[in-house]
């Protein structure tokens, strides 16, 4: 775990460094201003729209479609088993605390920045994530009955209202990256096309990418606290003795 923490204080520092290049002195006062965040966020509407229905469009085809079953299943499997080896640790709720934030941080931050490869993955990421959620609770609905698939929906709120839109809004940033990218290849390959005005149009988007980080960071250490903390003990309360 230590390793693990240095080596994304290594990553964190490096990215910072980066910033630090892009960004002079007079945008550095000014890049965490409340009012530019909330500009840039307002801006981004239609894509944090169209994340959430791809996200809904993920849940739906897991709920309903039995051809990623094996897929899911497996990807299921692989959770449990990690779950166990954090409940065998010294200190479980630190340990799960520690993972759920690392795991959910580092994703949220890779897939702003991989959205640079054309959009693509981020619009996977969260049809897959969609995806595993709707077979999740399908399967303990066929399994269990509706009522132990209430009690893991209910489980799912407390951290979810924070995580899901925090992994939907890192994604939506993904997809508006790629679409730069697509628009400094046109402007580079088509005639009459300005490159550098794309160029400075994706300069000024990972200038205001930074708050962003830092803020689903923020959000992602809460919702991991109160993953390993509230939404247990209160699945816990609602499962029958």
């Amino acid at each position: 775990m230590k390793a693990c923490s240095s080596t994304i204080y290594a990553r964190t520092t490096k990215l910072f460094m980066l910033v630090r290049i892009l960004v002079s002195e007079e945008e550095e006062t000014t890049i965490f201003k409340w009012n530019a965040i909330r500009a840039h966020f307002k801006a981004m509407g239609p894509y944090i729209t169209f994340g959430y229905i791809l996200f809904a469009a993920g849940i739906f085809v897991g709920a309903t479609n039995t051809a990623f079953a094996n897929y899911l299943e497996q990807q299921i499997a692989a959770l449990g088993g990690l779950a166990n080896t954090l409940q065998e640790s010294s200190n479980p709720t630190l340990a799960f605390m520690v993972f759920i934030f690392l795991n959910n941080a580092i994703k949220s931050v890779f897939i702003i920045y991989i959205g640079s490869f054309f959009g693509l993955i981020p619009m996977f990421f969260l049809i897959l994530n969609g995806m595993v959620i709707g077979y999740l609770l399908q399967h303990i609905a066929v399994t269990n009955g509706t009522g132990d698939m209430f009690v893991t929906l209910v489980g799912l709120l407390p951290h979810g209202i924070i995580e899901i839109p925090a992994i939907v809004i890192a994604s939506a940033y993904g997809m508006k990256f790629g679409a730069l990218v697509w628009k400094m290849l046109l402007a580079a390959i088509l005639p009459n096309r300005k490159v550098g005005e794309a160029g400075k149009a994706i300069e000024f988007f990972v200038i205001r990418s930074v708050p962003v980080v830092v803020i689903l960071t923020v959000g992602l250490l809460v919702a991991a606290v109160i993953e390993s903390t509230v939404s247990i003990w209160v699945m816990q309360m609602m499962r029958p003795v």
